[in-house]
């Protein structure tokens, strides 16, 4: 391990953002290397859901009136700064899933029928191509997948919407947002973008990229909790230019006029459905204005730095043992450290869990490592590739108890 752990230490006393630390509530020597799939909770989101949870109790539907109902669009404007967004741009609503549709309803109801083809990517996550495949059965739409590593400039005729992840799941690597959006608008169709692996890990700049349209979760880097809302954007520009096909009461126009026929609002609040949970937006808005006082450029500085520091402790084992390395370089790269091991992936990561090394396996055989700034130290992650090699070199994970599969993995 050629960095020692002195440096560790040392690049920790320098760290700007090391103070954020103290404000997330974290099990004592765990090593969480898992905020990529759920972050860790801010202790003042514990604060915020006890409040809300309070005000249910004294204030009953009162609390309507008292901040529950206007909360995701005061969210969205959290959230904005964060992802290159202006006031107005961004809502904090339902899910990924549910937001695609949405947009895909949306995008094509207002552009009309001349391009039949709807894009998503092939080999990235599986959510974007389902619910592109089930928008088009119930449409005048065909389905295509991207083919993965494929020329994107040679799969565009006849495409009306592409959706497109500004950071790939497994591998981590970064898109050219502003490149590929212009490209795709050249050929007369629109992006989605999706940001699930890219908002809180790294700057966004939906603006600057001349971005229209994106969506993304909240309970990945930007810590909101099990189950937090999604959020989607859509330029000022280009709201009130049609329905979206999830026409719930909350996105009328007048929601308490009862009208029988529905008009869409004339802006970001037309992509609202029905009711939402009061408390699940608690714990987000507390999460977010945490966020406000982070500089993302010391962000995604210290983001690429954690990750070389994992690669660099684990040059020599990940060689030796035949495991592949498939993070991508400096320049392109997300928030995460991706390795493959075929055979063994999901029991080392079993076998790193039991030491209080928290990853995450996808199939087949990757194993992912997330880095959040602002709950990971420089001597968490030496430490966490202390353990990585004791696990490989000692061949812990060939125990039986590491074989057994769990439903979530």
């Amino acid at each position: 391990m050629p960095v020692t752990l002195d440096t560790a230490r040392e690049l920790d006393r320098r760290d700007p953002l090391a103070p954020f630390k103290a404000r997330f509530a974290l099990p004592e020597g765990l090593l969480y290397l898992d905020g990529n799939s759920l972050g860790a909770q801010p202790l003042a989101a514990r604060e915020a859901l006890a409040t809300t949870r309070d005000q249910w109790r004294d204030e009953l539907i009162k609390g309507w009136n008292q901040g529950w109902f206007d909360a995701p669009e005061r969210l969205g404007n959290l959230m904005a700064p964060l992802i290159g967004a202006g006031q107005g741009e961004v809502i904090v609503t339902d899910n990924i899933t549910l937001n695609l549709f949405k947009l895909l309803g949306y995008i094509t109801e207002s552009r009309g029928r001349g391009r039949p083809v709807i894009l998503s990517e092939g080999g990235n996550f599986p959510t974007d191509g389902y619910i592109a495949q089930g928008f088009c059965r119930f449409g005048d739409y065909e389905h295509r997948f991207l083919p993965e590593g494929a020329d994107l400039a040679e799969h565009l005729d006849g495409v009306a919407v592409v959706v497109l992840s500004e950071v790939h799941y497994r591998t981590g690597r970064r898109r050219d947002m502003a490149a590929t959006t212009r490209l795709v608008h050249e050929h007369g169709a629109e992006v989605i973008w999706d940001l699930a692996h890219s908002a809180g890990a790294l700057p966004v700049d939906l603006h600057g990229s001349g971005a229209r349209y994106a969506v993304g979760c909240t309970y990945k880097y930007l810590n909101g909790g099990p189950g937090a809302p999604a959020f989607l954007y859509v330029h000022r520009d280009h709201q009130g230019g049609g329905w979206q096909p999830l026409s719930g009461w909350h996105g009328h126009a007048a929601p308490f006029a009862f009208d029988a026929d529905y008009t869409p609002a004339p802006d970001i609040t037309r992509f609202r459905t029905g009711t939402h949970s009061a408390l699940i937006y608690a714990p987000l808005e507390a999460s977010l204005e945490l966020w406000q006082e982070v500089d993302m450029a010391a962000l995604r500085d210290k983001s690429l730095a954690l990750s070389e520091l994992f690669r660099d402790c684990l040059a020599d084992v990940v060689e030796a043992h035949g495991i592949d390395d498939i993070t991508p370089a400096v320049e392109e790269r997300g928030s995460q450290v991706a390795l493959i091991e075929r055979e063994h992936g999901y029991a080392i990561v079993q076998a790193l869990i039991a030491r209080g090394v928290i990853g995450d396996y996808r199939e087949p055989g990757l194993m992912r490592f997330g880095f959040t700034p602002l709950y990971l130290s420089y001597e968490d992650v030496w430490q966490a590739a202390r353990h990585f090699r004791e696990v490989v070199e000692n061949r812990e994970y060939l125990e039986a108890r590491f074989q057994v599969r769990s439903e979530v993995t």
